[in-house]
């Protein structure tokens, strides 16, 4: 028997799948007693042959021959061996292995090794002792417990390699944020002020800070230490996954232990910009691959959870809004349950529900009641203002410029309002979507607190203005200041001033007839006033006499083959989580799935099944799903309820997602995309209108008078018919897609925005910017005439 036959069995697979590398042959001859001449490859190969003569079997032990340790010593002493990368990532695999398996003379069993990593570069030397899966012998491995200052000895670069080895020496090198920190801040990190805040940081191993641990920060704490914590932490906000040799990393684990350390240290740093920060990284860390927000995946919960452990310590109301961004944010169970057991928290310790806690902690950015807010920086007057938001400069000559002059671009000042320009930005987005939720969950609030924390807030002032309200008594209006207070306004000019206790909702339209809610949509437009999402213009779903059929389901949205990366984000925007389809396991059902919802003590559910090629997904992740169908259920109850039970407005609202994301993802928008689904580009690029579809429908009704391509466009019951001078084309209101006539030959134009399309009001563009596509369309096609793009004039042309 040869020397593979008494390697560990368990650990076969560390040589079955490099066995095209192993060199057998060799093998064979040195056990029958053979030697390497003076070829490297035949030295390498009597090297690993001498590592694998240290197998004591599945069982382990310590007693190894004397003949084995000499063989192992003197080739471990051959300091002219030329080995390589893949080498010496196979003996101390090998090590690794049979230190699982029980071996206990750990300095035989790495020694080899040990010279072996010896002769590499240290970026080598990294990757091969890198962090390794959790079914890999290393996480099993005594042997690497006990050679400590060994491994310490191999991956500490030489005193020459500067600043920069001594960083990497820290943290390596397994992803931008380690490069960067041995990069452009290897200098001040490893500065002899800063260096020891480094090494402590790198102690960030439990799962939170010891009051001994924290002592010790307050010690070592420096300016310029803060400094560049808030910058390293500053790129991790906004950090996202790169490829790395080892495949996709968004942070290796030597990165990511200091950078806890740092989230640990927030907690003795008393500055304005420190909640911010930490709400930032928490959504950062907290979501998917590429900024999803599953609740499957999360690209560093421990850092997430570092991030919201501090936040809860600092537990003020300034902290509060934060959170509640956080949580909107977040799909994870585990850390929406962190984020909303901080607010809860801040809530009880103010006295005050959890949406009240929101509603009074959402920053003002120090903008005045105008929305604005004017700061000197230099010889410049720089102005934030709410509205878009952006920044605008007014020069030292009095004159509005739309870009920073030179010379206050590197003011600390022009920096501070920079970052302050996004924390507004993603500010705005966030009450936006907590707007919507609260028109869908109907919450009440006083008219008082809808007057002091909405209407007259800088922030969300303005959209909360272009919103309707609703009494109790059914009158619903827009809020308008007057005579020092706030009075609803509506359509038809009347006006009601609610007392401060009378409770207001958002007004939603399917509790209103249609004829008042067609008056709503005139009023809008009439005044130019766009909402913050759809209102007025909203798609209502009512129970069809199919669904009552069915009774258990709804088959509305089924058939459908959409995107599955896209369909998912718009779903986990919206709220949805449990969808996640791939080829990885068929036996396992990893192709069929569900997303899930719940709103309004009502679960929802929609079936999704992988519908494209696995050689063209590379057996991994579905590219393209198709849909089935959808189920409620009460959340309290097992199994399924009938349509007819389910409040007409959760009903109306969970099937108005699905809409929005078959609207988005639907292969039916691209005719190559869906090539191989036999029909489904023309039976949805052209067929009936959905709802979203009929609701932009009535949204270019109102509009088309005002437009100067009036006289050369009509609605028909599904398409926009616009006249050109050459031929005349149909464009579907619901996938934009173009029929030229008379033969109904298909138009490809990729989506632009035509600059008179640019300037037309839309009321809404919530829906994917259909509406806007559909008219830079309409524009482009009625003056064809003029059209020089050869991709679209050799359409027009031919037969």
């Amino acid at each position: 028997m040869g020397v593979l036959d008494h390697f560990p069995q368990s650990y076969g697979y560390l040589l079955h799948h490099r066995a095209e590398g192993l060199p057998r042959e060799l093998f064979a001859r040195y056990d029958a007693g053979g030697r390497p001449g003076a070829d490297e490859a035949g030295r390498r190969a009597f090297g690993i042959w001498a590592h694998l003569l240290l197998s004591l079997g599945d069982r382990g032990g310590h007693e190894h021959p004397g003949e084995v340790l000499r063989l192992v010593r003197e080739v471990a002493a051959d300091g002219d061996i030329p080995w390589t990368f893949e080498d010496t990532r196979l003996l101390w695999e090998i090590a690794d292995a049979l230190s699982s398996c029980g071996h206990t003379s750990h300095a035989e069993l790495y020694r080899i090794p040990l010279a072996a990593i010896a002769t590499l570069g240290y970026p080598e030397r990294r990757r091969i002792l890198g962090e390794a899966p959790p079914w890999h012998p290393a996480r099993r491995s005594p042997g690497r417990a006990a050679l400590r200052k060994d491994l310490a000895r191999v991956l500490t670069e030489p005193a020459e390699h500067g600043p920069a080895g001594v960083v990497r020496s820290l943290v390596w090198d397994g992803d931008p944020i380690a490069r960067a920190m041995a990069g452009k801040h290897a200098a001040r990190l490893a500065h002899p002020a800063v260096l020891p805040l480094l090494k402590h940081w790198r102690k960030a191993k439990a799962n939170r800070p010891s009051e001994l641990w924290l002592a010790k920060v307050r010690t070592l704490l420096t300016g310029d230490g803060v400094a560049v914590l808030r910058e390293i932490l500053s790129s991790v906000a906004t950090h996202r996954e790169s490829r790395e040799p080892d495949g996709r990393v968004f942070l290796a684990r030597p990165t990511a232990l200091p950078l806890r350390g740092m989230l640990w240290t927030c907690e003795v740093i008393d500055a304005p910009w420190v909640s911010t920060l930490l709400g930032d990284v928490a959504i950062n860390c907290g979501i998917g691959r590429n900024g999803t927000g599953g609740a499957a995946v999360c690209r560093n919960e421990r850092l997430a959870n570092a991030a919201l452990n501090v936040l809860a310590k600092r537990g003020d109301l300034d902290t509060a809004g934060v959170l509640a961004r956080v949580r909107a944010k977040l799909r994870r169970p585990a850390l929406l349950a962190k984020a909303s057991a901080a607010l809860d928290a801040v809530a009880v310790q103010a006295g005050l529900s959890h949406e009240q806690l929101v509603d009074r902690t959402v920053p003002a950015f120090g903008l005045g009641p105008d929305g604005v807010r004017e700061e000197q920086v230099g010889d410049c007057v720089v102005r934030l203002e709410a509205d878009g938001p952006v920044l605008r400069f007014v020069n030292a000559s009095g004159r509005v410029v739309k870009s920073a002059p030179q010379s206050i671009r590197k003011d600390p000042a022009f920096a501070d309002l920079k970052a302050t320009l996004k924390d507004l930005k993603r500010t705005q987005a966030a009450e936006r979507l907590r707007l919507e939720q609260m028109l869908v969950v109907e919450r009440e609030l006083s008219w008082e607190e809808a007057g002091q924390y909405f209407f007259d807030h800088p922030v969300i002032g303005p959209c909360t203005r272009a919103l309707i309200w609703r009494l109790p008594d059914g009158f619903a209006g827009l809020p308008v200041k007057s005579g020092g207070g706030w009075t609803l306004t509506g359509a038809g000019g009347s006006s009601v001033r609610p007392s401060a206790d009378t409770p207001v909702r958002l007004w939603h339209p399917i509790q209103e007839s249609a004829e008042r809610v067609r008056g709503w949509r005139d009023h809008l437009l009439e005044r130019g006033l766009r909402q913050p999402f759809k209102q007025a213009f909203r798609e209502v779903y009512l129970l069809t006499p199919a669904e009552e059929r069915t009774l258990t389901h709804s088959d509305r949205f089924k058939g459908h083959f959409v995107r599955y990366g896209q369909a998912k984000a718009l779903l986990e925007q919206r709220g949805w989580s449990g969808l996640s389809i791939g080829h990885w396991d068929y036996e396992g059902d990893g192709d069929v799935g569900a997303a899930v919802k719940t709103l309004g003590g009502w679960q929802v559910s929609w079936a999704m099944r992988v519908a494209s090629d696995p050689r063209h997904d590379a057996w991994g992740t579905a590219s393209c799903a198709a849909t089935g169908e959808i189920r409620f259920r009460r959340a309290d109850v097992l199994g399924d309820a009938p349509l007819t039970e389910v409040p007409p407005l959760v009903l109306s609202e969970l099937l108005r997602d699905a809409d929005l994301a078959v609207g988005v993802g639907s292969l039916g928008l691209d005719q190559q995309a869906a090539a191989g689904h036999d029909g489904y580009w023309q039976s949805y690029g052209f067929g009936e209108l959905s709802e979203t579809a009929r609701t932009r429908r009535d949204a270019l009704a109102r509009l088309l008078p005002r437009l100067k391509i009036a006289d050369r466009a009509e609605l028909t019951d599904r398409f926009l018919r616009v006249r050109g001078q050459l031929r005349t084309y149909r464009i579907h209101l619901g996938s934009g897609n173009i029929l030229m006539e008379p033969n109904d030959a298909y138009l490809c134009i990729v989506p632009g925005r035509d600059r008179s399309a640019a300037s037309v009001f839309l009321p809404f563009e919530e829906d994917g910017g259909m509406l806007s596509v559909i008219l830079s369309k309409a524009f482009l096609l009625a003056d064809d005439a003029r059209i020089s793009d050869p991709s679209i004039t050799r359409q027009l042309v031919a037969t």
